[in-house]
């Protein structure tokens, strides 16, 4: 247990959250902060805080208690892991198909953050919460490619910030490599379409209403190969690279689709045009009606190293089954 006692500063103002932040920088997140604060760890002139936006003021006297990191609940598993980078304040790896990110219904072993336990020991617990110590961002269970991971707290709120400024201001860069059916109209462009629940509350859908759970999100998009391209320029499939301007859940899936070019293999949001099979030659319509997955592919990610400030990129080639779509397509 931690006791932490300070005392506010004549310029000192503005959230409690945010002014504990910048005093006690970088040893702790603002994400911790503020759980600990709605747990009632911190007091202000004696009086618990509860909330995390609580106004501080110049001379106030905020004591804050910070317990042991807990010892994450999820288990270590040992989960093979492709580790592209790894330091004491990051792990950069390309996640596999199949593989769930974090713990949750249906899925409580055999994810992603149960291998990282093992790999890395002690040193995400606590961090990010006791379900995603150390996740930044995620990808989709079925989801292939670069994701990076932090491993103290420090780095967790860096890259935390970074990835919810979407690259604004800073290097941050995320693109993808995806298989679609059709070609999408121009080489490129761009979809500025907000997403929300869907009627199943399960999947997402481009929504106009407004309504709260409704968020902005804007992808660009590249046309990088086209196959059987016929002479009025319409073509069976095409290999797009998918840049994001905002990182919404089953933003790339759901922004091709609503264009009528959702990805090859998606059950859940391109399951229309597997009827477009069919009209494929028999070696590919089988490969095409087998492939297992959504054909989704995270090939870059570049960010700031939240220590050094040295801008860091990874790529990850095509896994072997979107290369071996890739290849038979591109014979046609």
């Amino acid at each position: 247990m931690d006791r932490e006692i300070l005392i506010a500063g004549e310029d000192a103002g503005g959230r409690l959250d945010a002014w504990l932040a910048a005093e006690l920088e970088p040893d702790v997140s603002r994400s911790r902060l503020k759980a600990l604060i709605e747990a009632g760890a911190v007091t202000v002139n004696g009086v618990a805080a509860k909330q995390a936006k609580h106004k501080i003021h110049p001379g106030d006297r905020v004591e804050l208690t910070i317990p042991e990191p807990e010892d994450a609940e999820p288990e270590g598993e040992d989960i093979p892991l492709e580790i592209l980078y790894e330091d004491d304040d990051l792990i950069v790896l390309n996640k596999q198909a199949g593989l769930v990110v974090h713990p949750g219904a249906g899925n409580w072993t055999g994810t992603l953050v149960n291998a990282l336990i093992h790999h890395c020991g002690d040193s995400l617990s606590g961090i990010g919460g006791v379900k995603r110590p150390g996740i930044v961002h995620r990808l989709d269970r079925d989801t292939t490619g670069v994701m990076v991971v932090a491993k103290n707290d420090h780095a967790h709120r860096h890259l935390s910030e970074q990835f919810a400024d979407h690259g604004l201001t800073g290097p941050l860069e995320r693109a993808y490599q995806a298989i679609v059916w059709g070609k999408p109209d121009g080489l490129k462009g761009t979809i500025n379409a907000s997403l929300g629940r869907a009627r199943d509350r399960i999947r997402r859908a481009v929504r106009t209403d407004g309504g709260d759970d409704v968020r902005h999100a804007v992808t660009h998009y590249l046309v990088v190969e086209r196959y059987e391209e016929k002479p009025d320029g319409s073509c069976a499939a095409s290999l797009v690279e998918c840049r994001l301007e905002t990182g919404r859940t089953h933003q790339i899936r759901v922004h091709m689709a609503h264009i009528g070019h959702p990805l090859i293999g998606d059950a859940d949001y391109g399951g229309a045009f597997r009827t477009k099979a069919n009209r494929l030659p028999d070696g590919l319509r089988d490969l095409v009606n087998a492939f297992p997955r959504q054909a989704l592919h995270a090939f870059l990610l570049v960010f700031e190293h939240p220590s050094t400030g040295e801008t860091l990129r990874f790529e990850a080639p095509l896994p072997a089954d979107m290369e071996e779509l890739r290849a038979a397509l591109a014979r046609l």
